[in-house]
């Protein structure tokens, strides 16, 4: 594995308007690498993603991706370059059908016939999606369109999943196949992921690293097995009280 990371984000500083949501912010993804991000609701863990995939443009900082800056880069082209982003609540298009959806995942591409694999590889993925290709997105369970989501992602073939809440509002069962694919996506393709997740377990059981957030700041950081087994982490985010091990940086 390449020692240079795939994703560097140094000192990022975004804001909405007069608020600064995230501040002085730092992180890396190694290639092949799932990372977790780890934090309460409102501190700044969506904004981390957006900022990388460009929809909000960063105050401070750079972000280098595959050692290129993008900083500030338009989303369309963030995503020609090989990162992908699911957002928070799966924003699927409700109206088109779910094959529609899945080739709107990659228009920008012109390998038909590749696409045209990729299509039946995210159908073994989620068979469900093969079964339901012609219903209305809209139609679609909530677990359903989490699937539809993640696969529409995967179109452009990308090198970096930015992955937000993907277990938001769904079941533990569907969390736990969802977290299933993760993983093989991530072992079998090779797919780097950036995982924001307020699922603090299951998120630190699938990443090999985490960061904690609070007010926007990057408080902790280690291997996901030393952030689960530190006290802070086991009191406040896994619901654990108690001996733990080392803390983490």
């Amino acid at each position: 594995m390449s020692t240079q990371p795939i994703l560097s984000l140094a000192n990022i500083e975004s804001s909405y308007g007069p608020i600064t949501a995230i501040r002085g912010v730092s992180l890396d993804v190694m290639p092949g690498q799932i990372v977790a991000v780890l934090g309460a609701n409102g501190a700044g863990k969506t904004t981390i993603l957006k900022t990388i995939s460009g929809v909000i443009a960063p105050r401070m900082g750079t972000i280098e991706f595959e050692g290129r800056r993008i900083t500030a880069m338009e989303p369309d082209r963030v995503v020609r370059l090989g990162i992908s982003h699911v957002p928070e609540g799966r924003e699927v298009f409700p109206l088109l059908s779910v094959r529609d959806n899945l080739k709107m995942g990659a228009y920008i591409r012109r390998d038909h016939r590749q696409v045209a694999a990729d299509l039946e590889k995210v159908f073994d993925y989620f068979p469900v999606l093969r079964e339901r290709q012609d219903q209305p997105a809209g139609q679609l369970s909530g677990g359903q369109q989490q699937m539809l989501a993640i696969s529409r992602a995967l179109m452009s073939r990308p090198r970096l999943l930015l992955l937000d809440e993907p277990s938001l509002g769904l079941s533990p069962l569907l969390v736990k196949e969802i977290f299933t694919i993760i993983r093989r996506l991530n072992e079998e393709d090779g797919v780097a992921i950036l995982l924001v997740e307020q699922n603090a377990r299951m998120a630190l059981e699938t990443a090999q690293y985490a960061y904690v957030l609070e007010v926007g700041r990057v408080v902790m950081h280690d291997t996901s097995a030393a952030l689960a087994a530190s006290p802070k982490v086991r009191e406040s985010y896994l619901g654990l009280h108690g001996q733990g091990g080392h803390g983490a940086r």
